[in-house]
């Protein structure tokens, strides 16, 4: 799995909407609230629309080279086995999303709330095959305070992951509408190089990162010896110009989910599903594999 990660081409899938995002998610598939009417229903629909885009023949590592799973989808089955065992047959790296969402804005940040039981999952994860996970924080502002902050807790949180023998996958998002979001970028460049040259010796980190607004401002974040990855989150970009921006970013993989699944609709027929998949992986992989 670490060789695939380090040295695969292709990109990582995000699959792990929570159940905050899980409506909109359904919505933009063709699946209205009217559909379901319980926690329960509502997290089966999203399960079937993972299970179809896992199990499509296009989806395999190849091109996509791993998958970030919600909990749910972690401990579900696809194709009538366990999902990590699944993707990992198929070549594709699982990764468990364990953060459980964001604490209000505050010094122009959103932190991450606090992670009970973050140990007991994290060996549970271990045992099912899961390779690393993922942590998602948002910048809003060029605060130096509150990025800084928003660093030093991803960084806290990842070496308690890789105690663990997992792989973490650092996301702290610069949302794209913000107004600073050049300094934002550069700031956050900053903190994160000073977070990466305290990283024991051994131990490695996965940066997840809005795509910068300056293309190649993240190559010293690429070519650091502490970083086994940089991917690229969309952001809310479409997905020809999230594709257009990251193919400008040398060492730069995508990890998108909006970007990834937009144009999937539940009423497809398995080909025209497939085919739909298919052509937003094709795209996504060339972005992320051949750089302008």
């Amino acid at each position: 799995m670490l060789e695939q990660i380090r040295n695969g081409d292709g990109f990582i899938a995000a699959l792990d909407q929570s159940g905050g995002s899980t409506p909109g998610a359904l919505k933009g598939y063709g699946i209205g609230e009217d559909r379901f009417s319980t926690d329960e229903e509502m997290f089966a629909l999203i399960h079937a629309m993972r299970e179809r885009v896992m199990t499509s023949p296009c989806f395999t590592g190849e091109k996509v080279i791993g998958a970030i799973l919600f909990e749910r989808t972690m401990d579900g089955e696809a194709g009538g086995k366990p999902v990590p065992e699944l993707l990992w047959e198929r070549g594709v790296v699982p990764f468990l999303k364990v953060d459980k969402g964001l604490e209000i804005e505050a010094q122009g940040v959103k932190l991450m709330k606090p992670i009970p039981g973050l140990d007991a999952l994290l060996e549970r994860a271990k045992a099912k095959g899961i390779f690393g996970t993922k942590m998602r924080s948002v910048i809003e502002r060029a605060d130096p305070a509150g990025i800084e902050a928003i660093v030093g807790q991803q960084f806290e949180v990842a070496a308690k992951i890789n105690a663990h023998g997992l792989m973490p996958m650092i996301e702290p998002e610069v949302s794209i509408l913000s107004p600073e979001r050049a300094e934002c970028d550069r700031i956050l460049r900053d903190e994160i190089l000073q977070a990466l040259d305290a990283v024991p010796e051994g131990q490695r980190v996965i940066l997840k990162l809005t795509i910068p607004s300056n293309a190649g401002l993240f190559d010293p974040l690429v070519d650091h010896p502490r970083v086994l990855r940089v991917v690229a989150l969309s952001g809310g970009y479409s997905r020809a110009d999230a594709c257009r921006e990251l193919a400008k970013n040398r060492g730069m993989i995508a990890s998108f989910s909006r970007a990834l699944l937009s144009d999937l609709r539940d009423r497809m027929s398995d080909d025209e599903f497939n085919a739909s998949l298919g052509g937003a992986i094709d795209a996504i992989h060339q972005a992320s594999v051949v750089k302008e």
